[in-house]
């Protein structure tokens, strides 16, 4: 007997968010066994940012062609296929015996995690076409993705100092398995659709963001004027130029580039950017720092992240009434104000700070900001999307999610190692907290342009045909 509809939407719906939390995790589950795998395979500083942006990359640089996918060949069956692929990568992950092995675990999880992801913003929307109910689970999701960052350290710091890194990544195979077994019978199958794979675009979209980030990467480790820095990022830039040619050319292409022709998606999609590049990049060294300088454990660590993880989570809660009295464009430059001071103060530390009150309570007011953004620029990518473009639109929000990640990690790390100094531990943390401020900057005066400009159209749309 199968279940009612509303169980089944309630099952559905857990089965989604669970999957989503699963693979958003991966993104910072190890960042609090960083230290630890760095002595286990010794990494250098730049290399053991590989161990994130190797799954961040792979991840956003293929969404859009599993997006594509899920298109064509049904997006159950695409995001069954995906997490039977995640799970088996975890597995080899939590089994590896040197560097590159990690290395490679990670890529292969990525490239699972972006043929599943793209299909479960896709179904959920699909599954509450009511704008209500749309909008509140499209907050839930975008909580999920939030919180799932920081919530990914705490787990992290559990797992690696009473058990071993390696249960961060072994974690996910019976929850693989049980996503697996209950996906087919709640999720609904999508029709398959007539059409080709634009290989050119995800080809040239995939190894343009891979060769950008490896060049910012080489700019901290070798200096900007190195070959190897100078040809990545020219190589970079040449490759995302041919993936833009190719997808106005392209009959069928895995980004559409009708999509951007929207204001407030096109500054979802760029701001997204900006915010995530600061706070991943902020867990990701402010990780280092507690452990480094003020001397916490992982497990100390891990937990020192929760007071932030219930601020994501709350702000699911606090959104709708706030955006019901202020309107989406003024929330979001509220929520960005509000993120930046947080930031700015949280680039204050110094060797004689402490936990309490110089990183948890910025850490509290990153949260209230970061958390209403983030919430805000889900809705507003897939925001009046016509329904052969979701599973672009939904691609999209999440290849910026994980391109800002990488990005920003490679373009701190810069920060930070140009300020290291021997003499002052802290040095390098305080530049790189500084630059995700930067970042925070950018995208509030990113959000005022849009804010503007979008009420300048709907006052140019309110006026009489002449």
């Amino acid at each position: 007997m199968s279940p009612t509809p509303a169980p089944r939407r309630r099952i559905a719906l857990a089965i989604i968010l669970g999957s989503q939390l699963m693979m958003t995790l991966d993104t910072s589950i190890i960042t609090t066994a960083l230290p630890h795998v760095q002595r286990q395979f010794g990494f250098s500083q730049s290399g053991l940012s590989w161990v994130q942006n190797a799954y961040v990359l792979a991840f956003g640089g293929l969404l859009l062609l599993g997006a594509r996918a899920g298109d064509l060949l049904g997006r159950r069956r695409v995001f069954l296929a995906g997490i039977v692929l995640f799970t088996a990568a975890s597995l080899a992950a939590g089994l590896a015996q040197s560097g590159g092995w990690l290395i490679i675990a990670r890529t292969v999880q990525g490239l699972a995690a972006a043929l599943a992801v793209p299909s479960t913003l896709a179904l959920l929307v699909a599954d509450y076409p009511q704008p209500g109910a749309r909008a509140k689970v499209i907050a839930l999701y975008s909580g999920v993705i939030g919180a799932g960052g920081s919530v990914g350290i705490v787990i992290g710091g559990v797992f690696t100092d009473l058990l071993s890194w390696r249960w961060g990544m072994l974690v996910n195979v019976p929850i693989g398995i049980a996503i697996a077994l209950l996906a087919p019978r709640f999720l609904a199958e999508t029709e398959r659709r007539s059409g080709t794979f634009d290989l050119g675009g995800a080809l040239t979209s995939t190894t343009g963001m891979t060769a950008l980030v490896y060049g910012f990467i080489q700019a901290a480790a070798a200096g900007w004027s190195a070959p190897s820095t100078v040809i990545s990022l020219g190589l970079g830039v040449v490759l995302l130029v041919a993936f833009v040619l190719i997808e106005h050319r392209a009959p069928q292409p895995i980004t559409p580039l009708r999509l951007f022709r929207s204001v407030e998606r096109s500054g979802s999609y760029a701001g997204r950017i900006l915010i995530v590049g600061a706070t991943f990049s902020t867990f990701y060294f402010l990780s280092q720092y507690l452990q480094e300088v003020l001397h916490l454990s992982a497990l100390q660590t891990g937990f020192a992240y929760v007071p932030i993880t219930g601020m994501f989570f709350a702000m699911v809660y606090a959104i709708r009434p706030l955006q019901d009295r202020l309107g989406r464009p003024a929330l979001l430059v509220a929520s960005l104000v509000i993120a930046l001071v947080g930031m700015a103060w949280l680039s204050r530390i110094s060797t004689g700070s402490s936990y309490f009150p110089d990183v948890l309570l910025p850490l509290l007011v990153i949260g209230i900001g970061q958390g209403i953004a983030i919430i805000l620029m889900t809705q507003g990518g897939v925001a009046a999307v016509e329904p052969q473009d979701a599973g672009a639109a939904s691609g999209l929000v999440n290849v910026a999610h994980q391109l800002g990640g990488s990005l920003g990690i490679a373009i701190l790390t810069i920060a930070y190692a140009r300020a290291s100094s021997p003499t002052d531990p802290t040095a390098g943390f305080h530049a790189a907290f500084t630059g995700a401020d930067v970042f925070f900057l950018i995208a509030l005066i990113l959000a005022v342009v849009v804010a503007v400009a979008d009420r300048r159209a709907s006052r140019l749309a309110d006026l009489p045909a002449t």
